[in-house]
């Protein structure tokens, strides 16, 4: 189509043709380039040899229109299906007599397991390198979880094992379930949305994760990692019951316990009341039994006490010691006569030393003892005439009166 050279843009007074458009969006939409692109084919249709199908995002609510012509559909190798995991070589093509934007596929191939492998690899190394598989950092399971959060398939066979199993272990158990998709490429957004939930839910005390096994390609969304990574740092703990021994997402290596079926989980998280009720009654036996045998090793040791002649009869003490007893009162007595003897006759020196340098005793000789004014006369100035005078005897007092001083004879 020949388009006239315009002078100016496009206004209200000189508008463009609808032809004249459409050929600019088609001349700058033919200058992109052709990109590889990953998703799932939702849809494909062939129809005269041409293929129309939808590639849909891995992860998120978008799609594209995909055509091939039959050209390059002859040259495919694989054989393709709606829900296969592909990568596709496209080009953007606008159809300017329709007005629709189409991708045109050159090449088309399935993401190999290997690929897959590969990618599962590296985002398991990069985990493993910041310590998010560490055992340290995996939370204890609560031993009787009050509430037990569930993320599950609506209706699925995992949510009816996990309840029923765990009901049976313990009928109180009580669930608050979030249903998710376990699959497709709802799933692994679906199921962080439903972890953070939980998670955030004060009264739950522990979250299980639960889905019936399935094929590789199944469980990827298991192992996406946004998905790990919210797990990870959830603070509630998680329990993995996605039931695939094989091949483990990596949503196991990062749950604080993984259960290799949905009944191992309800049987792992919750106990058995049968079984701690005989571990009650076995630890009560328990106690009983060494309860009673240190009470009869007592018994015994007090009626061994009881049969010692210590116990079984008082008076041998008595016995025993009597002749003791005697021996030293006997001792006792002649070393208390001693002692009074000896301090007898020390008492005796001593009041013959006493009597000695009484003053009585020179009194009694004949000598008198002169006071005056209460004092003891030693001169005879002490005494002039006049001065009243009491004299000691050996035997009473006088009182007299000095008549003077006279020289000594």
């Amino acid at each position: 189509m020949a388009e006239a050279p315009l002078a100016a843009a496009p206004t209200q007074e000189s508008p463009w043709p609808v032809s004249v458009l459409a050929t600019k969006i088609k001349e700058y939409i033919d200058r992109l380039g052709t990109a590889w692109v990953e998703g799932e084919l939702t849809q494909w249709n062939v129809r005269g040899g041409n293929v129309y199908g939808k590639l849909k995002d891995l992860t998120h609510d978008v799609t594209i229109s995909i055509n091939i012509w039959s050209s390059v559909a002859s040259r495919l190798d694989a054989g393709f299906k709606q829900g296969d995991r592909v990568i596709a070589a496209v080009k953007p093509d606008y159809w300017v007599k329709g007005g629709s934007l189409s991708m045109v596929v050159f090449d088309l191939r399935h993401v190999g397991l290997g690929d897959l492998l590969e990618r599962l690899e590296r985002l398991k190394r990069q985990l493993a390198s910041e310590g998010l598989f560490e055992a340290s950092r995996k939370k204890p399971l609560p031993f009787l979880p009050h509430l037990i959060g569930l993320v599950t398939g609506k209706d699925s066979d995992a949510e009816k094992d996990v309840k029923r199993n765990a009901q049976l272990r313990w009928p109180n158990v009580r669930f608050r379930t979030v249903y998710a998709a376990v699959q497709g490429d709802r799933s692994a957004a679906e199921v962080t949305a439903a972890i953070r939930e939980l998670d955030a839910d004060p009264e739950v005390d522990v979250i299980i994760v639960a889905r019936g096994g399935g094929d590789f390609q199944n469980l990827l969304p298991f192992s996406d990692e946004t998905l790990v990574r919210t797990a990870a740092a959830a603070s509630t703990p998680i329990v993995s019951a996605i039931g695939h021994e094989n091949d483990r997402p990596l949503l196991d290596e990062v749950a604080d316990l993984r259960a290799s079926t949905p009944t191992d989980a309800a049987k792992r998280v919750v106990p058995d009341v049968a079984e701690q009720q005989l571990i009650v009654q076995q630890a009560r036996t328990r106690i009983q039994s060494r309860i009673t045998h240190r009470i009869a090793i007592e018994v015994d040791r007090i009626a061994q006490l009881r049969s010692r002649p210590a116990l079984a009869s008082t008076d041998w003490i008595v016995a025993s010691r009597a002749e003791e007893v005697t021996r030293y009162a006997a001792r006792g007595a002649e070393l208390a006569s001693r002692t009074v003897e000896r301090a007898e006759g020390t008492l005796r020196e001593l009041a013959a030393r006493l009597r000695t340098l009484s003053p009585q005793s020179t009194l009694d000789r004949g000598y008198a003892i002169v006071q005056a004014g209460g004092h003891v006369v030693k001169s005879a100035d002490a005494a002039p005439d006049g001065t009243p005078l009491v004299i000691t005897l050996a035997a009473g007092a006088l009182d007299a009166v000095s008549a003077g001083t006279h020289d000594r004879p």
